[in-house]
């Protein structure tokens, strides 16, 4: 099998902790190494739940390298309003013993792009966009090494879900969203438009309790958490699953559908700031530097992730 090799940068966050799960359960993907984030809650924390949630998995093979506690250039904003105080509340997971790199996750993502072959790793981000942006700052080079970035963020028709404007992980740090879709790096963006259809019903959470492991019933705990802020902000039955969307997009693409759109980072308003400007409608001439995820199966998607975590621990 010919393994996609991959770097997820991440700020767990419930549902980037199911994203790290169906990633390290999955054997077409080689899980290079997991980087960490100031988003959902302080760099500290995001650190521990990664090593966490690796642990849960069994993967203590994937170091974990902890990056950038703030923005680039404004104050953080984090979401313990969504996520709980932890981040990961919902069920208590033991310490871990996996330790934390030494690597500082920039450099690890510059080293892991310039030691592997050009264009063939590709980068994960589930949460801000810092990590990466430092990184194209500080080595411009390994722009042409970057097989493709594959994140989640943004919104079009769904507007946002921190402003009436601005998806999270975009609004946290626009300035490096806007460096990383300028870059020249192919890019492939899971936004809210694609992962609200993707939700967490309670007979899809039951499945998940129902496996026969440990890892089933601690996502199904997860995904009741998470849901509820959602569940009662939006009225309806379960809770948007957004960062797996970009682990499944890499296994299954024909899950998605999409369109090939140029998206420009509004850094300056404050009334959109962080907003995506998707042109959908190529109504600007300007040319395509994202492709955009549209809509999802969600029943495939549910089976996939399913499926996966009935194999880890």
């Amino acid at each position: 099998m010919n393994r996609l090799p991959i770097i997820i940068d991440t700020d767990p966050g419930q549902d980037d902790a199911v994203a790290l799960l169906l990633a390290a359960a999955s054997p077409e993907l080689e899980l290079l190494g997991v980087t960490t984030v100031a988003g959902n809650v302080p760099l500290s924390l995001t650190t521990l739940n990664a090593r966490k949630v690796l642990e849960l998995a069994g993967r203590r093979d994937v170091p974990v390298c902890a990056g950038a506690d703030r923005p680039l250039d404004v104050p953080l904003v984090t979401a313990e309003h969504v996520h709980g105080d932890t981040g990961l509340n919902g069920v208590d997971l033991p310490e871990p013993t996996l330790p934390v790199d030494a690597r500082h996750a920039v450099d690890f993502i510059i080293q892991t792009l310039r030691e592997r072959p050009a264009g063939t790793v590709t980068l994960c981000p589930l949460g801000p966009l810092t990590n990466i942006a430092l990184a194209l700052r500080r080595a411009p080079d390994i722009a042409t090494r970057i097989r493709r970035i594959v994140l989640m963020g943004g919104g079009f028709f769904e507007g946002g879900n921190v402003t009436p404007a601005a998806e999270f992980n975009i609004y946290v740090d626009p300035q490096a969203a806007h460096e990383v879709f300028t870059s020249g790096v192919p890019i492939t963006m899971a936004p809210l438009d694609v992962t609200h259809e993707v939700l967490t019903t309670q007979k899809r959470i039951d499945a998940l309790r129902a496996l026969p492991n440990r890892v089933g019933p601690v996502a199904a705990a997860w995904m009741e958490f998470f849901e509820r802020y959602d569940e009662e902000k939006y009225g309806q039955d379960g809770g948007p699953l957004h960062d797996p969307c970009v682990i499944a997009f890499l296994l299954q693409p024909g899950l998605f559908t999409s369109r090939d759109c140029n998206v420009r980072i509004e850094t300056q308003s404050e009334l959109t700031r962080g907003m995506t400007v998707i042109d959908w409608w190529a109504v600007t001439g300007l040319p395509a530097n994202a492709q955009v995820l549209r809509h999802a199966d969600a029943d495939g998607f549910f089976a996939l992730l399913t499926e996966r975590l009935a194999a880890l621990p």
